[in-house]
């Protein structure tokens, strides 16, 4: 994954929990860089070392910090990096959804070299949608439920997100409904 990742980890532990919380991740985790390159590849492995040992440090269950690191990815570091990208999703949550599957191929501009994921959406209702996430990593799951419910809270509107089949199942994705 590009450093932009590992940074985005190290600014949600850095600003909610703070520097020394961030250290003894690093520590835990066996990570010996301390300074990620936001252009820079680095290996899998590391963004899910740190990401598990988050977990231990701050004591919460792996599936709340990466729903937390979904929601911060959204809030924070895609405004901060991507911000005229999210703007041009839509003016609204349906809309940005439903452009949501073309985002990945404008990402590939400034980071050629990415293994993006991509997303299928079904409009099932008015207000609420089937999206379906494919990707060459596994173990992400609920940290897209995070970036699911960021989306919803970076357009002001409080979603109901559900998981209902995927990888866990024997699919090749995984599947949510978000509902609003």
């Amino acid at each position: 994954m590009y450093g932009i990742v590992n940074k985005a980890i190290q600014g949600l532990v850095t600003e909610n929990f703070g520097e020394e919380k961030w250290e003894a991740i690093l520590k835990k985790s066996g990570v010996d860089i301390e300074l990620f390159a936001g252009n820079e590849i680095y290996d899998d492995k590391i963004t899910f070392d740190l990401a598990i040992a988050a977990s231990e440090v701050l004591e919460l269950p792996l599936s709340d910090v990466l729903v937390a690191f979904g929601k911060y990815w959204v809030l924070t570091t895609a405004k901060k990096h991507y911000g005229s990208l999210m703007d041009t999703g839509g003016n609204n949550l349906k809309d940005f959804f439903v452009n949501l599957p073309n985002f990945h191929s404008r990402v590939m501009l400034l980071y050629p070299n990415i293994q993006p994921p991509e997303f299928d959406i079904e409009v099932l209702e008015e207000k609420k949608l089937k999206v379906k996430y494919f990707s060459v990593r596994e173990g992400l799951t609920d940290f897209v439920h995070g970036l699911l419910l960021g989306l919803g809270e970076a357009f002001d509107t409080e979603v109901e997100v559900e998981f209902l089949t995927g990888r866990v199942d024997g699919l090749r994705h995984d599947e949510f409904t978000v509902a609003w």
